[in-house]
């Protein structure tokens, strides 16, 4: 069975630690990897390799970083197809959607390449009589980052080309679940000309991520997963010393006012929903119908959700893939169940759903919950699964109410034709990311990604300019210089003035 092994000082190093973890194929179900744990010694190393990088990569200049990021830029364009068959593999997702993922990851690679410009600092002269001030940002150090199954190669890609770029040296502690896609953006990194060092990978599970929470070379971390796990991230990080952006779980609505395209509403909640099976922190969970169109809207993506192909991923054919391990599936399957015990009506019922010649799998039919109490499990919970809600509202204002009170802000998105009701929407949602007509508000690269209030812990977003500056230390620097005509030689002709 072949082993995935940590990336340390730009090579494959074998785990030492004597733990594995299964590495499953979620369309049939089989362990066909494993991945070796690292020890706490194996996490020192990782560590030692890129402070030992940082001291000529930290000092390197923009035009050798950038070119090495051009060539990586290069390079998985050149690979976007067998990454994408990686992330198949062990996730489930089907393949165009594993090729969008790299593309994604692929536009912070993109934004890093152009770290020439963000990094340009300000001046401002005469502040004073011969007195100039200069603000410039220096990297940090070494920094780490630790990221989710749910997105194994876009996730990372949010965080090391950039760290890189703005000149830390990075350690990365990809999910157990998938880890060879992380492990194959490494390779082409030094294939591309990366230094020893600068990128290092330990695999593993907690004692991986407390040994960097808590290593005194480590300067900051980055990290994207649930919320309980992200408020644990915090609080380690800042009690030993660090700087730390932390994104949580989410409970993304989608508001739909009467006025809707609905044909258009129930298309994107579709692909909202259950795009990816579920598994996305920026998937929309509830569906808020405000007024008479609840019924009709229902139906709509009723239609819609029975006729979605689900298979495995890497049939041209399936929509949706299987979830990431069998715990998972019977967990969310379990939401279905709880919710009409708690006075939901359950319009699709995906629980039981197996695909043939693959029962083994990982398989969940998607399912649609409709008129769902508040109160339930399947509205308060973060499901992660392709399992939709639809609530009912009377007005717009019972509507906002409803998705303010929420205690995540991650992402959320209205559909309407009324600009007026789009822009007091977009101003008065308590939401980090705000989608008009677009169900999934993911920004582009230059701008920055994150939630509000239980989806964040910490003081900056990831990527875009908040990503620099976490990446970043600024420093002021005062100068006076003398000017020549306070003295000194002077061969001038002498006048009266």
């Amino acid at each position: 069975m072949k082993t995935i092994t940590h990336w340390i000082d730009g090579k494959p190093v074998e785990g030492t630690s004597g733990r594995f973890g299964p590495v499953y194929n979620p369309a049939t179900g089989a362990q066909e990897k494993q991945v070796a744990f690292a020890s706490v010694d194996e996490v020192d190393a990782a560590v030692a390799s890129a402070r030992a990088a940082f001291e000529s990569w930290g000092e390197s200049s923009l035009a050798k970083r950038t070119a090495i990021l051009f060539k990586y830029r290069e390079l998985l364009d050149a690979h976007r197809d067998e990454i994408a068959e990686l992330i198949t593999a062990e996730h489930g997702k089907v393949h165009s959607d594993a090729l969008g993922e790299v593309a994604r990851g692929m536009e912070i690679v993109e934004l890093a390449c152009g770290i020439s410009v963000q990094l340009k600092g300000e001046l401002s002269t005469q502040v004073s009589t011969r007195v100039d001030v200069a603000s410039i940002r220096q990297p940090l150090g070494v920094v780490a980052g630790i990221t989710p199954f749910n997105f194994p190669a876009m996730v990372p890609m949010w965080m090391f080309p950039l760290a890189i770029a703005c000149g830390n040296t990075f350690v990365l502690k990809p999910s157990e679940k998938d880890p060879s896609a992380s492990f194959r953006l490494a390779e082409l990194a030094t294939e591309a000309g990366l230094p020893e060092g600068v990128l290092n990978i330990v695999q593993g599970d907690k004692t991986a991520v407390d040994r960097l929470l808590e290593h005194p070379d480590i300067e900051a971390v980055s990290f994207v997963g649930s919320t309980p796990i992200a408020k644990y991230i915090q609080l380690k990080a800042v009690e030993h010393g660090k700087r730390v952006q932390a994104l949580g779980g989410a409970k993304n609505h989608m508001l739909v006012l009467p006025d809707a395209d609905l044909e258009l509403a129930a298309d994107q909640a579709i692909n909202a929903a259950y795009g990816s099976a579920g598994e996305r922190c920026m998937a929309v969970s509830v569906v808020v119908a405000v007024g008479d169109i609840g019924d009709e809207l229902v139906g709509k993506i009723a239609e819609r959700a029975r006729n979605l192909k689900i298979g495995p991923g890497d049939d041209p054919a399936s929509e949706m893939g299987p979830l990431i391990t069998r715990e998972h599936r019977d967990k969310v399957a379990s939401y279905v169940t709880s919710a009409a015990e708690q006075g939901a009506e359950v319009v699709v019922d995906g629980t039981g759903f197996s695909v043939d010649g693959h029962e083994d799998g990982f398989f969940l039919g998607v399912s649609l919950l409709d008129r769902v109490p508040v109160t339930a499990d399947a509205y308060q919970d973060e499901i992660f699964g392709p399992v939709l809600a639809v609530v009912r509202a009377e007005t717009y204002e019972e509507a906002i109410r409803l998705i303010n009170s929420s205690r995540w802000g991650n992402g959320t998105a209205i559909f309407t034709r009324d600009g007026g009701a789009a822009r007091r929407f977009q101003l008065e949602v308590k939401a980090g990311m705000v989608g008009v007509n677009v169900p999934i508000p993911v920004p582009v690269g230059y701008h920055s990604f994150g939630g509000w209030k239980d989806s964040l812990f910490g003081d900056l977003h990831i990527y875009g300019n908040d990503g620099i500056a976490f990446y970043t230390q600024g420093k002021v620097i005062t100068t006076r210089w003398p000017d020549p005509s306070d003295g000194g030689i002077n061969l001038g002709f002498p006048s009266n003035s």
